[in-house]
């Protein structure tokens, strides 16, 4: 279990310094389940109030592992202003795996991927917030490690 442990660190460090050189971004943020599994009520928030620039193409980033018992992820994508009104409330779907293969989609190391997908969803200037709510129809969703949102130039 210990070189479990260090393997996943290792792959963290690797997976932040791969991506914190990147200037296409203008921001990046992940939110990781301890459990490593997503609880139906627990709701994902990114805060947009500080973000100046939220016009360029946004993704949603699914870190799963082997353990994900589906091929896809249904998300439902709130955004909210500062009153806490719904600007935008979407349901979508994420595939994880490759539908005919059965391979995990997205890249990884060992039995960790990260799937980024185009978030159908505009954020204006007045948003303020965007939460994800995971729509599966499962108390627990086993394998999810964590929720990222990417907003590019």
């Amino acid at each position: 279990m210990e070189a479990m442990n260090k393997w996943r660190f290792l792959t963290s460090v690797l997976f932040i310094l791969t991506f914190s050189c990147s200037g296409d971004r203008v921001f990046e943020e992940f939110q990781s389940f301890s459990s490593l599994s997503w609880n139906e009520v627990d709701s994902v928030s990114f805060d947009l109030k500080e973000l100046k620039e939220k016009g360029g193409p946004k993704l949603i980033a699914v870190k799963f592992n082997e353990n994900y018992p589906f091929s896809n992820c249904y998300v439902r994508v709130i955004s909210k202003d500062s009153t806490g009104k719904t600007l935008e409330n979407r349901l979508i779907n994420v595939p994880l795996f490759d539908s005919k293969t059965g391979q995990p989609l997205g890249t990884g190391f060992g039995n960790t991927f990260t799937k980024y997908d185009t978030l159908p969803v505009a954020i204006s200037d007045q948003a303020s917030s965007l939460t994800f709510l995971q729509y599966m129809r499962q108390e627990e969703l086993s394998g999810i490690e964590a929720i990222g949102l990417k907003i590019l130039k």
